[in-house]
């Protein structure tokens, strides 16, 4: 981080971060968040205004997708390969997400984000009590990647369906997803530092968002 950390903490004393696995609830947290406290939700991806500033020397995993030579490359890439593409974006992406959100902070309302800043980023910007981790049994994140109605995992899926050999490809998709989603992972989210909420579908949408209000300090703990 170049900005000075204390500074970083008292520009995002109203921000919210999410981080976790796939298939933990992140992006519905986030939404609900949002929607109950009449706050700023920073969805997946919402950098996105900001890519007309990247370029492909700069940033070559945040603009891969100007540089592949079709969908077919795409989903046909092996797991080392897309992992280490997936934390290139990661690292290069870090950079807008300070930008983006020192502007969505000037309303002066709460801010709630899906975020992408590493465990280790989070530790320098903010603090326990604003950043949770949500957690998928790592089996379950890769099983139930695109049995979700997400229009970015129905498009990939469907990308998959139209390559030579969609069998073949779909194998090699699912064995990405087994290693971006593996047990290691989990255990380094798991063991940040911060808060861990794991998913349990026993508990409902609402009941996982009591949760959240009672750690980030927007309702008054009872317990």
């Amino acid at each position: 981080m170049n900005i000075e950390t204390n500074l970083l903490r008292r520009l995002f004393e109203n921000v919210y971060f999410i981080t976790g696995t796939a298939c933990a609830g992140k992006s519905t947290m986030v939404r609900m968040l949002a929607e109950k406290y009449d706050g700023v939700w920073c969805r997946e991806n919402y950098t996105e205004a900001l890519f007309d500033l990247i370029d492909p020397r700069h940033q070559p995993n945040l603009c891969y997708f100007q540089t592949m030579s079709g969908w077919q490359e795409f989903v046909s890439r092996t797991p080392e390969q897309y992992e280490a593409w997936l934390y290139g974006c990661a690292a290069e992406n870090q950079g807008l997400e300070l930008i983006e959100l020192i502007r969505r902070t000037e309303g002066g309302k709460k801010v709630f984000v899906d975020t992408q800043f590493s465990p280790e980023a989070l530790h320098e910007i903010s603090d326990w009590r604003h950043v949770a981790v949500m957690l998928a049994d790592p089996a379950v994140s890769a099983a139930r990647f695109f049995q979700r109605e997400d229009a970015e995992k129905q498009f990939i899926y469907q990308k998959i369906m139209e390559t030579e050999d969609p069998q073949a490809t779909m194998a090699n998709y699912r064995a990405v997803l087994e290693r971006i989603n593996s047990p290691e992972n989990y255990r380094r989210l798991e063991d940040s530092g911060f808060f861990v909420l794991k998913r349990d579908d026993a508990r409902t949408p609402e009941q996982t968002l009591a949760i959240l209000e009672r750690h980030f300090a927007l309702v008054e703990d009872e317990t």
